[in-house]
């Protein structure tokens, strides 16, 4: 028998073999996250009618004689390069990019996929379109919203809807941002009463109550002049910033407590100088005081008035008092924390507390707020100082989203942003030796390596969210291979056909 017609029978298969892949390729020219294949051949073992031999004193060396059997298919490579990200608007899709891929789970079986249209089920899971669970870290504390511990093994994935989070009271308040040091100091007050008659001698500070004294003028170190008809005043020092600190409460009852920020060349007792007046500030509560109480109601030194609570009221004259929207009131004290800057401008020292105690009925217990001012700066520019402080109410959760590292956020109803959970991905030493399983899974194989579960930036991988990744299946170059396939197989028939050609006219000797 012919040795060429093994050879092109051989030739036949193996093409017949790669039309298949380059079928099953342009089918999944649409399927997300498909990954395309490619056949290699590879020569069979050859039949030698004469070994090599070496060259002589009278002749040289001759090659061997060899004659191939035809060719096997070697291997059928997976192609594990990205593929084009498409946009899809879903929050919930994930395009992953780079050398990992995706964890799933169906029970105890892990899988692997490149396919991230995910979404969450009734019960909150996220889940690919199998209803397989996706896989990562959850966040488990319920007081650190900021960061999730990934150190631990990975689990499904779950965030359900209507979850709530507790409240969380006020710690710390941090000053932020600038005070000007160019802000002229008070170098002279005078003052007129509720008739309108001059104040003599003028109290120092002096306190614009409305009553007592009715409005005050001050002349300013740059030669200014300012009338005022509230606030407290003092010579040499600036006029006060009004500031604001939101605290919240063991209840989670928010309130809002005044500050004043001042410039000031005196120590709190006014017993000598502590720096140059330009690199010091204090802040202190400044809350109004109570001017007058009666049996239901108490007035405060800003004209508002409180009820009060229960018929009585322990509150002296000269607490501090804040206003609440429903009427109720709060006692605050601060003592006056002196802040000191470097000549350069930067902060050099300074911090104080609030004291809070309620009495609003809401079993809100009494809580101290540290109050710093580590990130204040002094520099001739306007003063743009704001507060920043810790707490929030309690909330529900309002929506879920998930973001380009692949962490998966909630908002909440309370305005806080929480890290929910992380998603895993899985990287392997040789990803082509995955083995396929149906649904764009993937299952570890004996030539894979076993899988290094982390996050996507451990790899160096990269999420885009509300996308999915495209087939990486390119329609040219399939369609050239097709052609060549083609003709690959029409070549391997006509070797047949001319084999049998060449039987026929040998049996066709014998007549």
């Amino acid at each position: 028998m012919m040795r060429s017609l093994f050879s092109g029978v051989s030739g036949l298969k193996n093409h017949q073999t790669r039309m298949d892949v380059i079928g099953n390729n342009i089918s999944n020219v649409n399927t997300t996250g498909f990954k395309s294949s490619r056949v290699n051949f590879e020569d069979t073992i050859s039949q030698t009618l004469s070994a090599a031999s070496s060259g002589g004193d009278n002749v040289g060396g001759t090659n061997p004689k060899q004659i191939g059997l035809g060719s096997k298919i070697s291997a059928i490579d997976v192609n594990f390069k990205d593929g084009s990200v498409q946009s899809t608007g879903i929050n919930t899709d994930l395009c992953l990019s780079g050398n990992a891929l995706f964890v799933v789970k169906q029970g105890n079986q892990t899988f692997y996929t490149r396919n991230g249209a995910f979404n969450f089920d009734n019960q909150g899971n996220l889940v690919n379109a199998e209803g397989l669970y996706v896989q990562g870290y959850m966040n488990e504390s319920t007081t650190e919203h900021n960061t999730v511990n990934t150190a631990g093994s990975t689990t499904a994935i779950a965030v359900r809807a209507g979850k709530t989070m507790p409240s969380s009271q006020t710690q710390t308040a941090n000053y932020v941002n600038n005070l000007n040091a160019s802000a002229p100091t008070i170098t002279g007050i005078t003052a007129t009463d509720n008739n309108g008659q001059p104040v003599s001698p003028v109290p120092d500070p002096c306190t614009v109550n409305g009553t007592t004294i009715m409005a005050a003028v001050l002349t300013m170190s740059d030669g200014t002049t300012q009338t005022v008809t509230s606030g407290t005043y003092k010579t040499g020092n600036s006029i006060p910033l009004s500031t604001t600190i939101k605290v919240y409460d063991s209840q989670g009852g928010a309130h809002v407590v005044p500050v004043t920020v001042e410039k000031t060349p005196k120590a709190p007792d006014g017993s000598g100088t502590m720096v140059d007046s330009k690199n010091t500030w204090v802040a202190k509560n400044a809350a109004p005081t109570v001017t007058a109480t009666s049996s239901t109601e108490i007035t405060l030194s800003n004209g508002k008035t409180a009820p009060v609570i229960g018929g009585s009221t322990t509150l002296q004259i000269g607490d501090h008092v804040i206003v609440e929207e429903d009427g109720t009131f709060t006692k605050v004290t601060m003592d006056d924390a002196y802040i000191k800057f470097k000549d350069t401008g930067a902060y050099q020292s300074g911090s104080g507390s609030l004291k809070l105690s309620y009495s609003n009925g809401n079993g809100a217990s009494d809580q101290t707020v540290a109050v710093t001012f580590d990130n204040l700066t002094q520099y001739a520019n306007s003063s743009t100082i704001n507060a920043e402080a810790d707490g929030y109410a309690s909330g529900t959760l309002d929506t879920v989203t998930i973001d380009e590292s692949g962490t998966v956020v909630g908002t909440y109803t309370n305005g806080i942003l929480r890290k929910e959970a992380q998603i895993a991905v899985a990287q392997f030493t040789n990803a082509s030796g995955l083995t396929k399983k149906g649904n764009s899974l993937y299952v570890e194989s004996n030539n894979s390596g076993t899988p290094n579960v982390g996050t996507a930036d451990n790899f160096g991988a990269t999420i885009t969210a509300a996308a999915l990744e495209m087939s990486n299946v390119d329609v040219a170059e399939e369609f050239s291979n097709m052609i060549i396939t083609q003709r690959g197989f029409q070549s391997n028939s006509k070797i047949i056909t001319v084999s049998d050609e060449m039987l026929e006219n040998l049996i066709n000797m014998k007549r």
